[in-house]
């Protein structure tokens, strides 16, 4: 018969790989994956030209999301609203193509190579970006790096919160601090410093603080509700799936099909998406990933201040009451 020792030894040998190959498929699956997929994209400018040119991006079947537009502002005002990632304006001198490599300097990219492959050699195409970058990140990077740092102190907060053996109101303050902290420090590196973020300081702040807020939450209500288990369900929900799964680094319609719908549903991708919203688009299009950050942050928060759960080995089990004497 195996004793303990063996049995726990031989789990570890075989979790270990297993979480490795798990690592690999949530992170470069995706990654070589990467392909346009009801991209939103725009066409604008006279009717039978602006035709001909949807009629060529829906060629590639369910590569694109075309939208038509009556002008050139028009589609504007829509890069602007986060309704599509850019658009072509058909003029009598060539395409003119509107980017915003704000949204994501990959897509930018990839709708100059599908334009100009789409025209004839000597045909100019005349390239705007209506949102572009900050100087301090051209690439999207920095902002694209963020993510996982973010996931990783959320994280940190919701698992100290519960092997310190905090409870209630007094781990929620913890968490909502911690959050707190975390966005000021984050926004004064990442917006003051590097300059890779723009738009309101204080908003930005504010996002920050409610995407590591979200996650942190999400790990200590976990853990309130199943134990320290709950912590490594955090860890493959927020961390090993939320980060690869977050399309920040590309765009969620770049990822296959459901992972790039899922990332939004989780606080990495949500929080990602809020962020471009504040920093680059005055807000919009935002609703949608404050509402997942709510949620989630509602929940967690909610099982952290209600929920029954075992002691933790940092803290001692509660003494049974002895029944009070009657009579």
């Amino acid at each position: 018969m195996p004793t303990a020792p063996n049995r726990r030894a031989v789990a570890v040998i075989l979790l270990i790989p297993l979480m490795v190959t798990l690592a690999l498929w949530a992170f470069a699956w995706p990654a070589a994956r990467i392909a346009p997929r009801d991209l939103p994209v725009g066409v604008a400018g006279p009717a039978s030209a602006a035709q001909q040119l949807e009629q060529r991006f829906e060629q590639r079947d369910g590569a694109f999301d075309v939208h038509r537009f009556d002008d050139e502002a028009a589609a504007r005002t829509a890069i602007e609203d986060r309704t599509v990632y850019g658009a072509v304006v058909v003029t009598p001198q060539g395409p003119h193509l509107l980017t915003a490599s704000a949204a994501s300097s990959v897509v930018s990219q990839l709708l100059r190579e599908a334009v100009t492959a789409s025209v004839p050699e000597d045909t100019p195409v005349r390239v705007t970006d209506v949102v572009a970058a900050p100087p301090g990140d051209p690439r999207g990077s920095a902002l694209g790096a963020s993510v996982l740092p973010l996931a990783l102190a959320g994280m940190a907060a919701g698992a100290v919160v519960t092997l310190m053996g905090l409870r209630g109101a007094r781990a929620a303050v913890t968490l909502i601090g911690s959050a707190a902290l975390v966005g000021l420090a984050a926004t004064a590196v990442a917006h003051s410093w590097l300059g890779a973020l723009t738009g309101d300081w204080w908003t930005v702040a504010g996002v920050l603080a409610l995407t590591v807020l979200a996650i942190g939450s999400a790990v200590a209500g976990l853990a309130a509700l199943f134990g320290p288990r709950g912590i490594g369900l955090g860890a493959l929900l927020m961390v090993l799936l939320g980060n690869p799964f977050s399309g920040v680094t590309s765009a969620p319609e770049l990822l296959p099909e459901p992972v790039g719908a899922i990332g939004q549903w989780l606080p990495p991708g949500a929080g990602g998406s809020l962020l471009r919203s504040v920093a680059f688009f005055d807000g919009s299009a935002a609703g949608a990933a404050v509402l997942t950050l709510s949620l989630w942050t509602l929940f967690g928060l909610t099982a952290v201040l209600f929920a029954r759960r075992a002691p933790t080995p940092a803290e001692p089990a509660e003494p049974a009451r002895e029944p009070a004497l009657t009579g």
